[in-house]
């Protein structure tokens, strides 16, 4: 503290103690006027004469007192102490009442309070040599009353002394307060700086990161249009698969497996022929999910159900699915896993996919001796290890293992068999995961393919800015170490939905975002007043009664915005569109019947509706075939399956969705307005993957409660723009073929 504070802090104490002083003082004169009224007033005095002088006498100090009072205070303090003392002996002597002696501790007790304590020290002890020497013959009273004047005047000052330590107290404790106060306002000053430091900070790192956005916005659009290519030509080229795939697959199952189903007989061979094609397409099919798969995991989609995995129960499912390869083959396979293995947070079915890659691999290439499965813990990784007594792998081939495509060398794949595509998607899936793969190998010493998984969910990897950085940027280095510390909350959203379809799309894709799911708008609002979130997400259609419903509840608050979908799963893709089921090509015949028995076990007479003959021909002979015997009838569009549905009203209808003329949808839309037609169920048969392309609402609604701004609204367009261009087909007079369904 500065010396100017404590002057200051020293005079204004000096003041106030001041200040109390003179109130007392006021209220001491006020009662010495009481006691002239009495003096002068009684009749107890020999001489009324001498009453009336003294009361008059009385008067007279108290109007001396109050003027001295605003001139010096002290002379009227020691005025007053030595008045009431001199009062107190004229009573007991002039008025020979000796009893009057025990009120000396009043001069002595004001002057503690008015003057200070040595004051009040010094009265009592003149008025104590007075009472202890004084002759009887000029103070007439007696010993005992005297020793009673004295302790009551000693007794008074030490009250008046013990009342006094807490008020001294409350003045040190005032003294220290004010004190801390002005050094914690010292702090709070110091405080400011540092955190106008931290803002200029902030405002710097933000300026170089506007900067280098402005670099890498070029780079990352090429890169985001590449990689969108290379997911339109995989999603093409699976669609153009799968259509005569579905023919070939459908066409040898139902030779292979109902052959009496054709007139006459045919011949083994041919069977045994067709056995082989149909091996083969199958095996093709899985290829074609094996590269879709492997397409999803190098661009960071594949969508993973993380859950707590025993991966003691996961180890035990794999194994025992390839044991059948190991007991023909007669090799061990072995697996040691301790008891106290812990619980990883993981997907279930894509770590069992990876073991059985790898029990697999291990199988097809051992040929004597046996695999072993040993699992253990790391600090906070679980590793998984599949050793094998195989050939082994040359120190050149390792690194080519987990390429697409690749083996070790081109004999494998015409002894062995397999595409090269199992250990680049297993090894995907790892990282997925956030963990790691890799393996070990001698030749002729067998191969170990290991992978380790976090326990709990691994962090969001932070992409560094050095490598987007521009050598030709000119760099300002800090002169002050920064004081802003990294954010750590994460992002909250609250999606209203009954079906949990967009949480699991959330969880799935969105690591670091905390989503809280309410199955109504009411619940989403309580959870939101709770706690702010970023966004209010509601999974419902139609897009207008959920917009109305919003405004009915006031929700969502302020400076939220509220977004308006619809993401359906397969049964609810069917049900959005009036259907009752929905069946992805290729379609297995036990898949078909099996729906057909799901939805009208009691239907004689089904409508196929497809643009391929192929299709007519393949669904056709898959329904004749079976032991209920359907009417099967056909038709190559949707108008025409419209006009034989009002002729004569089938028992179930089998729709392709992408047609000429009139395409499903609208096939749809025309028998949800039929009444006769409305309650006849439909399975969809489409090429097109509700989980790869999901089928949503035709509307995307953002509203905030506090309305959006123009510069708001102009973002959203760019970044709707931006977004929505890219599945847009090209400004071309020439229109596209639309590829069958």
């Amino acid at each position: 503290m500065s010396n100017g504070s404590a002057a200051t802090w020293s005079s204004e104490l000096d003041a106030f103690l001041k200040q109390l002083r003179s109130d007392s003082l006021l209220f001491a004169l006020i009662g010495l006027c009481v006691a002239a009224i009495l003096v002068g007033g009684t009749a107890w005095l020999s001489d009324p004469a001498i009453g009336a002088s003294a009361g008059a006498v009385i008067l007279a100090l108290a109007l001396t007192i109050a003027i001295l009072t605003t001139k010096s205070y002290p002379v009227a303090a020691w005025l007053f102490v030595t008045g009431a003392a001199a009062i107190c002996y004229g009573v007991a002597t002039l008025g020979k009442t000796p009893i009057a002696l025990c009120l000396l501790a009043l001069p002595a007790g004001l002057a503690m309070l008015m003057i200070s304590r040595m004051a009040g020290f010094a009265v009592a002890g003149f008025n104590t040599a007075i009472l202890l020497l004084s002759p009887t013959s000029l103070l007439p009273a007696p010993a005992d009353l005297r020793v009673i004047s004295i302790v009551t005047m000693w007794g008074t000052l030490g009250l008046i002394w013990l009342t006094l330590r807490p008020l001294i107290a409350a003045v040190n404790w005032a003294w220290y307060g004010y004190e801390r106060s002005t050094t914690l306002l010292g702090q709070a000053q110091d405080y400011q700086v540092q955190l106008q430091q931290a803002l200029e900070d902030l405002t710097s790192a933000n300026l170089q990161l506007n900067r280098l956005n402005q670099q890498a916005q070029a780079l990352r659009q090429a890169a985001e249009d590449e990689r969108h290519v290379k997911e339109r030509f995989v999603a093409n080229v699976s669609h153009e698969l799968r259509t005569p795939l579905n023919m070939i697959i459908g066409f040898c199952e139902m030779i292979t497996q109902s052959p009496e189903t054709y007139e006459g007989e045919i011949p083994p061979t041919l069977l045994a022929d067709l056995a082989v094609v149909l091996r083969n397409s199958q095996h093709l099919s899985g290829l074609i999910d094996d590269v879709l798969d492997l397409s999803q995991v190098e661009a960071g989609q594949a969508a993973l159900t993380k859950e707590r995995v025993s991966l003691s129960q996961v180890i035990d499912a794999a194994s025992i699915a390839v044991r059948p390869l190991y007991t023909s083959k007669g090799l061990e396979l072995v697996t040691i896993l301790p008891d106290d293995l812990p619980l990883v947070f993981c997907d279930r079915l894509r770590i069992r996919e990876v073991l059985l890659n790898l029990l697999s691999n291990a199988g097809r290439f051992t040929e004597h001796g046996g695999v072993q499965v040993k699992a253990w813990q790391e600090e906070g990784d679980v590793v998984i290890s599949v050793a094998d007594t195989g050939p082994g792998i040359a120190q050149d081939n390792i690194e080519r293992l987990f390429q697409p495509f690749q083996q070790a060398d081109g004999s494998i794949r015409v002894r062995y068999g397999g595409t090269g595509l199992g250990l680049a998607i297993s090894k995907g899936f790892v990282e997925l995961h956030g963990g790691k793969m890799w393996v070990e190998s001698e030749v002729g010493r067998g191969a170990t393919f290991s992978f380790r998984l976090p326990i709990n969910p691994p962090a969001p990897l932070q992409s560094g800015v050095l490598r987007w950085f521009s050598p030709h940027q000119s760099f300002v280095e800090r002169t002050h170490p920064s004081r802003l510390a990294p954010p750590v909350t994460r992002p909250r959203v609250v999606v209203v939905e009954t079906n949990g379809t967009m949480q699991r799309l959330l969880g799935r894709y969105l690591d670091n975002v905390d989503v809280v799911s309410a199955p109504t708008v009411q619940e989403a609002a309580q959870q939101l007043a709770q706690s702010p979130a970023q966004a209010l997400i509601v999974n419902d259609a139609p897009i207008d009664s959920q917009l109305q419903r919003l405004r009915e509840c006031s929700v969502p608050p302020e400076g939220i915005p509220a977004i308006i979908c619809s993401i359906p799963g397969t049964g609810q893709a069917a049900g959005s569109l009036g259907a009752n089921e929905y069946l992805v090509k290729p379609i297995s015949r036990e898949a078909l019947l099996s729906a057909l028995d799901r939805l009208a076990p009691a239907a004689r007479s089904i409508l196929v509706i497809d643009d391929e003959p192929d299709a007519l021909q393949l669904f056709g002979r898959m329904l004749s075939s079976s032991e209920r015997s359907y009417r099967v009838v056909r038709a190559s569009d949707g108008r025409q399956g419209l006009a034989l549905m009002q002729q004569d009203p089938p028992d179930a209808i089998l729709l392709d969705l992408i047609m000429p003329e009139m395409d499903g949808f609208q096939l749809l839309a025309a028998k949800s307005q039929a009444p006769q037609l409305r309650d006849i169920p439909v399975i969809l048969i489409s090429a097109q993957d509700p989980f790869g392309q999901p089928i949503m609402s035709k509307a995307l609604a953002v509203t905030c409660k506090d309305g959006l701004s123009m510069s708001q609204v102009l973002a959203c367009i760019e970044a709707l723009t931006a977004i929505l261009a890219r599945v847009m087909p090209p400004a071309d007079p020439t229109p596209l073929a639309v590829p069958p369904g």
